[in-house]
C-alpha cells in the first residue's frame, strides 16, 4: 500500500512555463475578476475558444469549460457568487504538476461539512495519510464517494446512524485499497 509521503516526492517538481504548462498537467486555478485581463489582448486562443494571458508568475485562462482539458486536468476554484458559465482563472507556474494515466499521483480529500469530495495531486500534498492512486482509480473512488455522500439508499439495511456509517466508509475508501463492497460487508 502506498501512502503519501511529501518529503520523498521531489521528482514531481518540474518547472512549468508558457511553453509546456498545457502538456499533461494537473492544476488548480483560482477564479479571478474579469477586470484583470480586460485591457489585454490574449497571448493564445485555443481551438475550443479558451483564451490565455501569460505573466511572469503564471497564466490567466478565460474559459467556459474546466476539469478535463485536452490532455490536462485543470480545476477551477470558483467564486460561488459568479453564476456566469465563462470564468477567468489564474494559476502560478508553480501550481502545475505532471499528470499521466499510469503513475499513482492522486489522493482524495473529503469535506464532510460541505458534503464534497475532491482529488488532489501529490505535488499539492500537505501531510495527508491517503492512499495514492492512478487517475482512473481516483475517478472511480470519487464517484463512489459522491454516491455515498448524496444518497441514503446504500444504507437501507445497515444499523447505526447514517452519518457515522457514511464517514467510516468514506474514510476507509480514502485510506485503504479495500473495495467498497468489502468495506460495507465488514460493517
Amino acid at each position: 500500500m502506498r501512502f503519501l509521503r511529501v518529503s520523498s516526492r521531489n521528482s514531481f517538481m518540474k518547472t512549468y512555463n508558457r511553453y509546456n504548462f498545457h502538456k499533461h498537467t494537473f492544476c488548480i486555478f483560482k477564479e479571478a475578476p474579469l477586470q484583470e485581463t480586460e485591457n489585454r489582448e490574449p497571448d493564445f486562443k485555443s481551438k475550443s475558444g479558451s483564451t490565455y494571458y501569460f505573466t511572469q508568475t503564471g497564466v490567466y485562462r478565460l474559459s467556459n469549460h474546466w476539469s478535463r482539458v485536452a490532455n490536462c486536468r485543470w480545476r477551477l476554484e470558483a467564486n460561488s457568487q459568479n453564476l456566469s458559465r465563462t470564468k477567468l482563472g489564474f494559476a502560478l507556474w508553480s501550481a502545475f504538476h505532471m499528470d499521466n494515466e499510469t503513475e499513482k499521483l492522486y489522493f482524495i480529500t473529503v469535506d464532510f461539512a460541505s458534503n464534497s469530495v475532491q482529488y488532489e495531486h501529490i505535488g499539492n500534498a500537505t501531510n495527508q495519510n491517503a492512499v495514492l492512486r492512478t487517475a482512473s482509480e481516483t475517478t472511480k473512488i470519487v464517484k463512489q464517494i459522491r454516491n455515498l455522500l448524496e444518497t441514503d439508499s446504500w444504507a437501507r439495511y445497515k444499523e447505526g446512524k447514517i452519518e457515522d456509517l457514511r464517514k467510516t466508509i468514506v474514510e476507509k475508501l480514502i485510506t485503504t485499497n479495500l473495495p467498497l463492497a468489502e468495506i460495507k460487508r465488514n460493517l
